[in-house]
């Protein structure tokens, strides 16, 4: 007689819901709900006549039981182009307008993991109560799912887009159903890249991994710098590097006005610089030879958003995570060097030296992503 294989929760949420069921510690499951991304499946052609309604039917299950069924996020099921998911709070599900009080709570239901709980108005308060004493943050979280890529060229591709996974408090490691809820990933690709289909998802995805997403100039100037630290045996004085610069754009027939914008641009990446050593980003004597890691590490995260608002299939994202993978691989030296190059590629683009959110982030994803020990920095070598 073959023994089952014990089951294994696929995040440390799953984990904790586990331990506390089997504990019988009540107190416990409802902090790991209060702090769990929590997922409702509904068919894509209903959401999409609908974007703003969540149809959270009831289902009847074994024994008679009725109940309103979430999943967490390590127990999505896997993805499919016509069924999708919104995502929701503990704080949403006691605030649905429960009518029947026989409904119960299902969370993973028909797992080794199931979890169910009365939702009359005394325990739907409970909830809201463990909601709002959560200790928690939906993002600077570094996550994983066990199940999920670890070795090979698709971890190494997502490895480089980590940085926005810790930012989001999403798995870094996920190909899968859903990186936000549906709608929310559709807003997102809207509002803050234009992309409102597959042809608009392509377009942007080709200028990431073509690093023609960030503007030329960053790179420009610290081509000039290489070229220069190359001939002459060192590094170049700011002089002499941002002169040089500076005639070599007036060469290509650069206005006054560009001209005098690639002077400032090279004092702007000394001061960056500056402050990376003394934050960390970069060592004693670093410096930063191109900022193409922001495109290719927002690549990645294109991918899974697409996948995410089912703009492509599950092979076409994780070959896109791939050649991302790859290009940067090719671009850099280390992960600490590919993590600097991110770094100031996005500072340059939105910071405006203020060394604000853009960079406090920046930091934090660094410092942790190259000293946790569950860092994939830690166990994908760069080469």
């Amino acid at each position: 007689m073959t023994t089952p294989h014990p089951w294994t929760p696929p995040t440390e949420v799953e984990q904790l819901l586990h331990d506390a069921g089997t504990s019988g510690d009540g107190a416990a499951q409802l902090r790991a709900l209060a702090g769990a991304e929590l997922f409702i499946g509904a068919p894509k052609a209903e959401v999409d006549a609908e974007p703003d309604t969540v149809y959270w039917r009831p289902h009847e299950i074994a024994n008679g039981l009725v109940v309103r069924p979430v999943v967490t996020r390590g127990m999505l099921p896997p993805w499919h182009p016509d069924w999708v998911f919104h995502q929701v709070t503990l704080r949403w599900c006691a605030e649905f307008g429960w009518r029947d009080p026989r409904v119960l709570l299902a969370v993973n239901g028909g797992t080794p993991g199931q979890l169910l709980l009365p939702a009359q108005p005394e325990h739907r308060a409970l909830w809201l109560r463990y909601y709002a004493e959560r200790e928690r943050s939906n993002g600077n979280r570094l996550v994983a799912l066990r199940h999920g890529a670890l070795h090979g060229p698709l971890a190494y591709g997502l490895a480089c887009g980590v940085h926005l996974a810790f930012g989001n408090g999403v798995p870094w490691n996920d190909v899968g159903s859903a990186y936000h809820g549906y709608t929310d990933e559709l807003e997102s690709l809207r509002d803050s890249w234009d992309v409102t289909d597959r042809a608009g998802w392509q377009k942007e995805l080709s200028a990431l991994l073509d690093a023609r997403n960030s503007p030329p100039e960053p790179d420009f100037a610290l081509r000039v710098r290489e070229e220069l630290r190359i001939r002459g045996g060192e590094p170049p004085s700011p002089d002499l590097w941002r002169e040089t610069a500076a005639g070599h754009a007036q060469d290509l027939g650069a206005s006054p006005g560009s001209v005098r914008h690639i002077e400032e641009l090279v004092r702007r990446i000394l001061r960056y610089e500056a402050r990376f050593r003394a934050d960390g980003l970069l060592p004693p004597d670093g410096r930063v030879r191109t900022t193409v890691a922001y495109d290719y590490g927002r690549a990645v995260n294109m991918a899974r958003w697409g996948l995410s608002a089912r703009f492509c299939t599950p092979p076409e994202a994780e070959q896109a995570i791939v050649h991302a993978g790859a290009l940067s691989k090719s671009a850099y030296r280390s992960w600490q060097d590919y993590s600097a190059g991110y770094a100031l590629g996005r500072v340059l683009r939105f910071d405006g030296e203020e060394y604000g959110t853009f960079h406090v982030g920046n930091v934090a994803a660094h410092r942790v992503l190259t000293e946790h020990e569950g860092s994939p920095w830690r166990h994908i070598p760069w080469r």
